[in-house]
Protein backbone atom coordinates (compact mmCIF):
# COMPACT_ATOMS: atom_id res chain seq x y z
CA UNK A 1 0.00 0.00 0.00
CA UNK A 2 2.62 2.76 -0.84
CA UNK A 3 1.74 6.44 -2.05
CA UNK A 4 4.28 8.70 -3.78
CA UNK A 5 3.09 11.91 -3.70
CA UNK A 6 5.48 14.60 -5.86
CA UNK A 7 4.85 18.13 -5.73
CA UNK A 8 6.95 19.65 -8.32
CA UNK A 9 7.93 23.42 -9.49
CA UNK A 10 8.19 22.39 -12.79
CA UNK A 11 4.80 22.46 -15.17
CA UNK A 12 4.70 18.70 -15.95
CA UNK A 13 1.98 17.67 -19.19
CA UNK A 14 0.33 14.73 -18.99
CA UNK A 15 2.12 12.09 -21.23
CA UNK A 16 5.05 13.32 -18.70
CA UNK A 17 2.92 12.64 -15.76
CA UNK A 18 1.94 8.94 -17.26
CA UNK A 19 5.87 8.36 -17.56
CA UNK A 20 6.66 9.35 -14.05
CA UNK A 21 3.64 6.94 -12.91
CA UNK A 22 5.35 3.96 -14.88
CA UNK A 23 8.59 5.05 -13.53
CA UNK A 24 7.92 5.12 -9.89
CA UNK A 25 5.81 1.73 -10.51
CA UNK A 26 9.06 0.36 -12.02
CA UNK A 27 10.97 1.94 -8.92
CA UNK A 28 8.59 0.70 -5.88
CA UNK A 29 10.17 -3.14 -5.73
CA UNK A 30 13.08 -1.65 -4.11
CA UNK A 31 10.68 -0.95 -1.26
CA UNK A 32 9.19 -4.86 -1.35
CA UNK A 33 5.75 -3.30 -2.45
CA UNK A 34 4.38 -3.72 -5.82
CA UNK A 35 2.84 -2.00 -8.26
CA UNK A 36 -0.83 -3.13 -7.24
CA UNK A 37 -1.68 -1.16 -4.87
CA UNK A 38 0.56 2.21 -5.78
CA UNK A 39 -1.33 5.22 -5.34
CA UNK A 40 0.42 8.26 -7.31
CA UNK A 41 -0.38 11.97 -6.68
CA UNK A 42 1.39 14.59 -8.71
CA UNK A 43 1.09 18.23 -8.16
CA UNK A 44 2.80 20.44 -10.79
CA UNK A 45 3.74 24.49 -10.63
CA UNK A 46 4.08 24.14 -6.90
CA UNK A 47 6.27 26.80 -5.08
CA UNK A 48 9.20 25.16 -3.44
CA UNK A 49 12.09 27.03 -1.75
CA UNK A 50 15.40 25.94 -0.32
CA UNK A 51 18.19 27.42 1.64
CA UNK A 52 15.96 30.74 1.24
CA UNK A 53 16.23 30.48 -2.56
CA UNK A 54 13.08 29.94 -4.98
CA UNK A 55 13.61 26.82 -6.99
CA UNK A 56 13.24 27.39 -10.69
CA UNK A 57 13.88 23.12 -10.98
CA UNK A 58 13.03 21.46 -7.62
CA UNK A 59 10.70 18.42 -6.05
CA UNK A 60 9.27 17.70 -2.74
CA UNK A 61 8.49 13.44 -2.71
CA UNK A 62 6.84 11.87 -0.05
CA UNK A 63 6.71 8.00 0.19
CA UNK A 64 4.01 6.59 2.65
CA UNK A 65 3.78 2.61 2.85
CA UNK A 66 1.74 0.26 4.80
CA UNK A 67 4.46 -1.10 7.23
CA UNK A 68 8.17 -0.01 6.76
CA UNK A 69 11.73 -0.94 4.52
CA UNK A 70 15.58 -0.83 5.97
CA UNK A 71 17.55 1.85 5.59
CA UNK A 72 19.73 0.67 3.22
CA UNK A 73 16.23 0.20 0.87
CA UNK A 74 15.51 3.83 2.01
CA UNK A 75 18.67 4.93 0.40
CA UNK A 76 18.37 2.94 -2.52
CA UNK A 77 15.06 4.55 -3.25
CA UNK A 78 16.02 7.81 -3.22
CA UNK A 79 18.34 7.68 -5.43
CA UNK A 80 16.12 5.87 -8.11
CA UNK A 81 13.55 8.49 -7.33
CA UNK A 82 16.08 11.36 -7.69
CA UNK A 83 17.49 9.82 -11.07
CA UNK A 84 13.98 9.19 -12.40
CA UNK A 85 13.31 13.71 -11.90
CA UNK A 86 16.46 14.15 -13.33
CA UNK A 87 16.44 12.11 -16.41
CA UNK A 88 12.04 12.68 -16.89
CA UNK A 89 11.77 16.62 -15.94
CA UNK A 90 15.63 17.82 -15.60
CA UNK A 91 14.82 18.09 -11.98
CA UNK A 92 18.51 17.70 -9.98
CA UNK A 93 19.31 15.60 -7.34
CA UNK A 94 20.57 18.89 -4.97
CA UNK A 95 17.36 20.19 -5.07
CA UNK A 96 15.25 17.27 -4.68
CA UNK A 97 13.80 15.80 -1.12
CA UNK A 98 12.25 12.42 -0.44
CA UNK A 99 11.11 11.69 2.65
CA UNK A 100 9.31 8.34 3.99
CA UNK A 101 6.74 7.49 6.03
CA UNK A 102 5.75 4.04 7.22
CA UNK A 103 1.99 3.52 7.91
CA UNK A 104 1.03 0.63 10.90
CA UNK A 105 -2.63 1.38 10.18
CA UNK A 106 -3.99 1.33 6.18
CA UNK A 107 -7.40 1.26 5.54
CA UNK A 108 -8.51 0.66 1.98
CA UNK A 109 -11.80 -0.55 0.04
CA UNK A 110 -14.43 -0.23 3.55
CA UNK A 111 -11.65 -1.94 6.09
CA UNK A 112 -7.98 -1.96 7.22
CA UNK A 113 -5.15 -4.12 7.06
Amino acid sequence: MPFIDAKLTVSVADAQKEALKTAFGKAIPTLHKTETYLMVGIQDNYDLWMAGKKLDKGAYLAVSLYGSAAPADYDAMTGKLCDILEEQLGIPGSSVYVTYHPVSDWGWNGSNF
